[in-house]
């Protein structure tokens, strides 16, 4: 549930003088203004360590993933703010863990700064959200196979260590 603007600046006030990270998700629906406005509050509220949650927008329409990614939004908050930290939840965006490894690699295609992805050791007997989640050997998986630009990504490292 997303709260009520009123909400978000009752959480930002709760916050003020807190020195902790605080994850700032999109609203449902696609408005980056919102999310702007949300992280804005929490910014004048004196929280420092923002950090932008993408998890796609709720659309009408039958897509491949539940919500619609839009990546669009997430880019334009990314030019807009170049020094915030903006990671994905791919698991909320597929709705379905077979989906997972593709929305994940195009969150790092597009350079985002980590990925939120729901694990659970029987994801069928999850309490909730059980069709999006996946085990830890199933993580291991995926995130062994994505393709990372960063220059600290397993490929580039490892052609990058001189050799004796």
């Amino acid at each position: 549930m997303q709260p009520p603007e009123r909400s978000v600046q009752e959480i930002a006030d709760s916050l003020k003088g807190v020195n902790i990270p605080v994850m700032v998700k999109n609203p449902i629906n696609a408005d980056l203004q919102l999310w702007i406005g949300a992280l804005e509050r929490f910014n004048q509220a004196g929280v420092t360590k923002l950090i932008a949650v993408h998890r796609g927008f709720s659309v009408a329409d039958k897509l491949e993933f539940r919500n619609d990614p839009l990546w669009r939004i997430p880019m334009e908050l990314k030019v807009k703010f170049p020094e915030l930290p903006l990671i994905c939840d791919p698991s909320h965006i597929s709705g379905d863990r077979a989906l997972l490894k593709k929305v994940c690699q195009k969150a790092m295609d597009l350079d985002m700064n980590g990925l939120m992805i729901e694990t659970h050791p029987n994801p069928d007997k999850a309490w909730s959200d059980a069709s999006q989640q996946v085990t830890p050997d199933q993580l291991s998986e995926i995130l062994k196979q994505l393709a990372l630009k960063s220059e600290f990504s397993r490929k580039s490292t490892s052609s990058s260590v001189q050799k004796d």
